[in-house]
């Protein structure tokens, strides 16, 4: 959709590239460390310095105590962070359990280590799931579950009720939990965003997920991190450095620099534009007659587009972007096959010129 939107010379909500500014702590740091170093191959877990940073990141925001010198590892992204984690920690054949809508990457993942992604439905509004639908997807190849929390696409927060029932099947199948939580600072109405490793008994056996990424805007520096139990780290560790070697040494500098940095009121400032942006884009949803599913996180809306002519999500979404010339992904891509025709994912993190002009075309169908 990236490439259809650049054809037409449209405005681009598909992909989410976050087109927002990077704070000037984290560019300057990076630019300095290019200048003087460090810019050759790194440790197999990351500089111990980002290392620190992201354990006192993970204490002081998630309230998660972790020893950067064996739980820690800097990872080419989130998505290679679970990458890793799945070739170390997954035998082909070994089931995973993924909430649908899903994250693409997560179930293309898993699949690329010939490991069996099996699903749990959610429903709209609020995107819950049933304790007996996910009890009975489990089986005997069972190894682990998928959380996306805020969820990527739905924008689910998931509760610490909804975590604890995960932390009691966990527990008494002997699971993994595999938690990517990318989107944690951007909470909206109330919301929380409790660490699924917060939980007393998901703490050994949860695998944690993330990146700065999203938060400082640098989607294209690939610096990402895992927090796991020793056990775990050093094996993932092994395969990322089998995989990928290291991170962008100085970008590593750049990201441990911001992280000690930028304030804490950045990160509440950030939520509150998004919000705002969020708020902008359901109401230009909504006139268009697109009802939109209001996220509690993240910077994605799904929205009903039935009414745009069809016969699946891509055709909708395709003329959606020949009517407006503004591109999303089509719902399909979060479902099944089968499923998920009549949505399609529309990002938020653009800049305000760029959103107010998406939103103004989108008016335009009313």
């Amino acid at each position: 959709m990236s490439i259809e939107c650049d054809r037409v010379g449209g405005i681009n909500l598909s992909q989410g590239v976050c087109d927002t500014p990077i704070p000037r702590e984290v560019r300057n740091a990076a630019r300095a460390a290019i200048e003087s170093g460090p810019n050759t191959y790194t440790r197999y877990d990351g500089i111990d310095e980002l290392r620190r940073a992201i354990a006192t990141r993970l204490e002081r925001h998630n309230r998660i105590k972790a020893d950067p010198s064996s739980e820690i590892i800097v990872t080419s992204g989130s998505t290679g962070a679970f990458y890793c984690a799945c070739m170390a920690l997954l035998d082909p054949g070994d089931e995973v359990i993924v909430f649908e809508p899903f994250y693409g990457y997560h179930v293309n993942t898993l699949l690329a280590v010939d490991a069996v992604p099996v699903y749990v439905e959610t429903t709209p509004p609020d995107w819950s799931f049933s304790l007996e639908s996910l009890a009975a997807a489990m089986t005997p190849r069972t190894r682990g579950i998928m959380l996306c929390t805020p969820a990527n696409p739905t924008g689910k927060v998931w509760s610490r009720a909804e975590l604890e029932t995960v932390a009691e099947l966990a527990e008494r199948h002997d699971l993994f939990v595999f938690t990517d939580e990318v989107y944690e600072h951007l909470v909206y109405d109330g919301a929380q965003h409790v660490s699924p490793a917060t939980v007393a008994r998901l703490r050994a056996r949860t695998i944690t997920m993330g990146s700065l990424s999203k938060t400082f805007s640098i989607t294209g520096w690939r610096v990402g991190y895992l927090m796991a139990d020793a056990r775990w780290a050093r094996m993932v560790g092994y395969m990322n450095d089998l995989v990928y070697v290291c991170a962008p040494a100085p970008l590593q500098v750049g990201v441990a620099r911001g992280l000690d940095a930028v304030p804490d009121s950045y990160y509440t400032r950030l939520r509150e534009e998004y919000l705002q942006k969020r708020n902008m884009l359901c109401s230009a949803l909504r006139e268009a007659g697109l009802p939109p599913f209001v996220p509690s996180g993240a910077y994605y809306v799904l929205a009903d587009l039935s009414r745009i002519p069809g016969t699946n999500s891509k055709d909708r979404a395709m003329k959606l972007l020949e009517l407006t010339g503004v591109a999303t992904v089509p719902g399909e891509s979060f479902y099944r096959r089968g499923c998920g025709e009549t949505l399609a994912r529309f990002c938020f993190a653009k800049t305000l010129d760029d959103l107010q002009s998406a939103c103004q075309r989108i008016r335009g169908l009313a």
